[in-house]
């Protein structure tokens, strides 16, 4: 097998896959090790802006943050963004190269799997060790014809796998071995061991199982990864299994963001989420709408459907009770275009050609335009004048009367709107939140008094080494250095 390419897959989706690649590319650059991440295709609706501005999963800008690099479109070469239950957004090497259902993709693999293959070479000539993650399964044997995300990228490469599993799900042998059962017998001699995840209460236990598993697969386990309460790392795409809440609900301002089918980048909330003032929550289908301070529309990417949905689920008079009773509204991306008048996708960005009424509560129109806008900005805040930092992703370009008063003012170009009665924000920005200053800001705004928003950048850099601790005290780094044919200390 080829050095300097290990990849992690997984026994299920969720299984650890994301977590792991994080872990050892901050244990690895704590080495001095050169060494970058590499998720060949992702299917996720939380993506990133690269700093040669393209478009990635969430996940590997936060990988390539655990190696400390800017994250670049090679590190996830293919991403797929569902727009619908059969259908999704192609993204090559950073950019949109248009929709494709299930079947249209399958034979536009041939294409994908040489641009995966690609940036990947280059990543090999650019970097001392690249740490590779798997998506889903690769057990999904329905999916195995011309894969390029798990084994049929590993085959391709001749790279050597660390199967991961969760056994905070329940059956995790079961999981391991099936999975092993499933793949070939070149694919099983590629496995090079294991990794379980998620693990509570006394490891003396387990052990006569591992002991079972090691003889029964002749393979070994590479260490145990404890359950880490609290740990934040952004989410490639669920939603978060946990709540997070501290201290006295009274003390707190209440924020409510809708979660519509076809959310994007719900890690714009995660500031609000682990934020000690606040009482976050996402309404999903069928919930009671809360009494809240702050609503919040998020991004989506397939905007009239999720407008068809909030309306269906009731949010639409909610919002306007809400507004009528004092409270704060916010639209992010998708949900900003949802505050205007109309919302028009002439050529079929999003899902079938046609329009769509919008809330009407900003005087402005979208329209969706084949080239998608993707930056990184900086600026102020107009009202206050707080630094911002942040992303754009949106085909939607906006115009109306609403605009001459922007929300923020870019150093490249004013952006998004406030209402003449100060209720309303809208902005295509990103990641707003993750400023301390700006979060402050906004949520004193939305009516939160002596407001002390945590660093969010120092909590994400803490989590990445907490995450990194766990790997070196629980893992056979050794072992695993040996399987990238390495020879640093350890």
């Amino acid at each position: 097998m080829s050095a300097r390419t290990l990849m992690i897959q997984g026994t299920t989706s969720d299984a650890g896959k994301s977590t792991l690649v994080t872990g050892l590319c901050r244990v690895l650059s704590r080495r001095g090790v050169r060494v970058a991440p590499f998720k060949p295709q992702n299917m996720a609706l939380n993506s990133a802006v690269t700093h040669d501005g393209g478009e990635i999963g969430r996940a590997q800008a936060v990988q390539a943050q655990a190696c400390g690099l800017a994250p670049h479109t090679d590190m996830n070469p293919v991403l797929l963004k569902p727009n619908g239950d059969v259908g999704a957004q192609v993204i090559l090497q950073g950019r949109a190269i248009g929709n494709m259902d299930a079947v249209a993709y399958h034979g536009y693999k041939q294409r994908a799997h040489a641009a995966v293959i690609q940036s990947h070479t280059r990543l090999v000539s650019a970097y001392e060790a690249i740490i590779v993650e798997g998506a889903g399964s690769p057990a999904e044997i329905n999916l195995r014809a011309h894969d390029i995300a798990n084994m049929g990228f590993a085959e391709a490469v001749d790279c050597p796998v660390i199967l991961i599993a969760d056994i905070d799900r329940g059956g995790v042998f079961a999981h391991i071995v099936g999975t092993l059962a499933l793949l070939s017998k070149t694919e099983q001699a590629r496995v090079a061991g294991f990794v379980i995840n998620r693990f509570r209460g006394d490891l003396a236990l387990l052990l006569s199982g591992l002991d079972w598993l090691e003889e029964h697969t002749g393979k070994p386990v590479l260490g145990v990864l404890p359950y880490l309460h609290g740990l934040h790392l952004e989410a490639e795409d669920a939603l978060p299994r946990e709540r997070a809440t501290a201290g006295p609900l009274t003390t707190k301002l209440r924020v409510t963001v809708p979660a519509p089918p076809r959310i994007s980048n719900h890690t714009d909330f995660d500031p609000l989420r682990l934020h000690p003032q606040v009482d976050f929550r996402f309404v999903g289908p069928n919930e009671e709408i809360p009494p809240a301070d702050l609503v919040i529309l998020p991004g989506s990417k397939s905007v009239r459907a999720d407008l068809d949905w909030l309306r269906a689920q009731g949010w639409e008079s909610a919002i306007r009770r809400h507004l009528r009773y004092g409270g704060k509204l916010i639209g992010l991306c998708g949900g900003f275009q949802m505050l205007g008048h109309a919302i028009h996708d002439p050529h079929g960005i999003e899902s079938e050609p046609g329009g769509s009424r919008g809330l009407s509560l900003l005087d402005m129109e979208t329209t969706l335009e084949r080239e998608k806008q993707l930056r990184n900005v900086r600026g102020k805040l107009a009202a206050g004048g707080a630094a911002v930092t942040g992303y754009e992703i949106h085909a939607g370009v906006t115009r109306g009367p609403a605009l001459a008063r922007p929300a923020v003012r870019l150093e490249s170009h004013d952006d998004g709107a406030l209402s003449d009665d100060g209720q309303i924000l809208g902005t295509y920005v990103h990641g707003l939140f993750e400023s301390r200053d700006v979060c402050d800001s906004l949520l004193a705004w939305a009516g939160l008094e002596a407001v002390q928003s945590p660093d969010y950048h120092a909590l994400r850099e803490a989590s990445i080494d907490r995450l990194a601790d766990a790997v070196e005290t629980h893992l056979d780094i050794p072992g695993i250095v040996r399987l990238l044919g390495m020879n640093i200390i350890t």
